[in-house]
């Protein structure tokens, strides 16, 4: 059997340590190696006996917990792929998700199923694993007795029924569905496979680590964010402690630099946008003594005040800056030296590819940049997704292939060689930003505005700061339509995650327009750098 698969570091670490903490929550709660192993087996039978097998796709709608990571080890044990939505975001765009993905089941609380079956657009209701509330563990046989589609989370836990015989594995087998913002209003579901994940897992071990079982790993990421990859895997596959930290605890820096030290973490990952409002509230520097040993930061650029000032609390620890898109987990890295030059004032490079990833920079016509120039980062290699789950089309636009016939993803990054293959990022050649760490298309915060009965035309554009990256939304409203600031946002929170709501609203009589009748988004950030946003 191919042991190129995730669920063999599960397999393995519980074999070496069952007694070891695998997972803690942030309200002291833990699971063992080997519990978590019997636990994902309950999950992994129930989904069997459904009929989920090879390639099926199972959604997790569940705020981080002890049971969402069983979760996902049970899907993956069943040869199934896991789905995770935001369980924050509005409940239409999750079980929009949902839907979209063709999920065969899903696991939820109890007011998340509910959700799923009064939202669902159509077709056959998925399959549900429902966490135990206390009025459903009080009459259980009205829930679970009377719907064969329906179990109740204490009861697959307790299902002492044997094990199937588990299905082919490959390390080609779809592992994960990670749904990105989409430039056309819908989230675009980026497809990776075991390969994928133990490709980033193999680098990880090779050039961050060792990792030892005696290391605890935060896990700031939500698990719908590409980030909770290292932070699940990485740790299991060196049977050390991931601990987990929920959507409350992950926006309060106060909270969260007293976490550190109190639950003695070893390994920290996160966007840099966290790390600095660390700096700025957490307190860190009352306690240097508690220090990770090892940082990780990406998602977005990490501004040179911040970097200095965390690099000035945490002297000891070894810093990278990591870079990569969903679509690649991780694929440059540059190690932060132990001392900034004063006089530093740029942010650091992105630095060099990842192996056995490689790297080129191309021109619009997709041919290699002349050596010194920006050009556009393009990635090949074991660790690029497969693809966009059912949207061939935007496969197309998304590999370059070459007369070897290699597929490049194409980052839409813009970058250049410094020298010795090392990357420095020059911002984007479309309409993507990142946000806290988000990827955001400002195309789908217009998408969702235009679902407003009273605009009429509608621009959204970004800006970047030493504070991170601001979003203005500028809105024509038709002639009838009161302006109403609260309204707007109302609207856009009801469509969209919190990261992607406009920091401001700016009404205008009528947008600027290019000749061609388009918005104009130069004009557009001309006025957010020169008069500001009125909100």
């Amino acid at each position: 059997m191919d042991r190129r698969h995730l669920i063999f570091l599960l397999e393995d670490a519980a074999r070496r340590f069952p007694d070891r903490p695998a997972v803690e929550d942030d309200r002291g709660r833990s699971i063992d190696y080997q519990t978590l192993l019997f636990t994902a087996d309950r999950v992994a039978t129930r989904l069997a006996r459904w009929g989920v097998g090879r390639g099926d796709r199972v959604g997790i709608w569940l705020p981080k917990s002890l049971e969402s990571v069983i979760a996902i080890h049970g899907v993956m044990r069943s040869g199934g792929a896991y789905v995770p939505v935001d369980p924050t975001g509005p409940p239409a765009r999750s079980v929009g998700i949902l839907h979209a993905a063709g999920v065969k089941a899903v696991v939820v609380d109890r007011e998340r199923g509910r959700l799923v079956r009064e939202a669902w657009p159509g077709g056959p209701l998925p399959r549900m694993i429902q966490l135990d509330s206390d009025a459903a563990a009080a009459t259980p046989e009205l829930e679970a007795d009377s719907d064969p589609d329906l179990a109740l989370w204490s009861r697959v836990a307790a299902d002492d029924a044997p094990c199937p015989l588990p299905p082919p594995r490959s390390g080609h087998d779809l592992a994960y569905v990670l749904f990105t913002s989409g430039s056309t209003g819908a989230p675009k579901g980026v497809m990776l496979t075991h390969e994928n994940a133990l490709s980033f897992l193999d680098w990880c071990d090779r050039d961050l680590g060792p990792f030892h079982h005696h290391d605890r790993f935060s896990s700031h990421a939500p698990l719908h964010f590409d980030l909770s990859i290292l932070d699940l895997f990485a740790s299991c596959r060196a049977a050390a402690t991931v601990v987990l930290i929920g959507e409350g605890l992950a926006r309060d820096p106060a909270a969260l630099g007293r976490f550190i030290p109190d639950r003695a973490i070893s390994v920290w990952y996160s966007a840099p946008s966290i790390l600095a409002l660390l700096v700025e509230h957490g307190g860190l520097a009352s306690d240097p003594s508690a220090t990770p040993r090892l940082v990780l930061f990406a998602g977005e650029v990490f501004p040179i005040g911040p970097l200095k000032a965390l690099r000035a609390i945490w002297p000891r620890a070894v810093m990278w800056n990591l870079y990569g898109p969903t679509e690649t987990n991780v694929c440059t890295a540059f190690r932060v030296p132990e001392t900034i030059p004063a006089d530093r004032d740029q942010p650091f490079p992105i630095g060099s590819v990842c192996p056995p990833l490689v790297a080129r920079l191309v021109d619009a016509a997709g041919l290699d940049a002349p050596k010194g120039t920006i050009g556009e980062l393009v990635i090949a290699g074991p660790g690029v997704m497969s693809g966009y789950f059912g949207r061939p089309d935007l496969d197309h636009e998304a590999f370059l292939v070459d007369t070897a016939g290699t597929r490049w993803y194409r980052t839409g990054d813009l970058a250049r060689d410094s020298g010795g293959g090392v990357y420095e990022f020059h911002g984007r050649r479309d309409r993507m930003v990142k946000k806290r760490g988000y990827r955001i298309e400002l195309g789908e915060i217009e998408s969702a505005l235009y679902q407003h009965q009273g605009v009429d035309r509608a621009g959204v554009v970004a800006r970047s700061d030493e504070l991170g990256v601001s979003i203005a939304a500028f809105v024509a409203l038709k002639p009838e339509v009161k302006r109403s600031v609260i309204a707007i946002k109302r609207h856009c929170v009801s469509r969209l995650p919190s990261y992607m709501i406009p920091d401001t609203i700016v009404f205008l009589d009528r947008l600027p327009a290019t000749s061609t009748d388009k918005v104009d988004y130069q004009r557009l950030t001309s006025l957010v750098a020169g008069e500001g946003a009125r909100c």
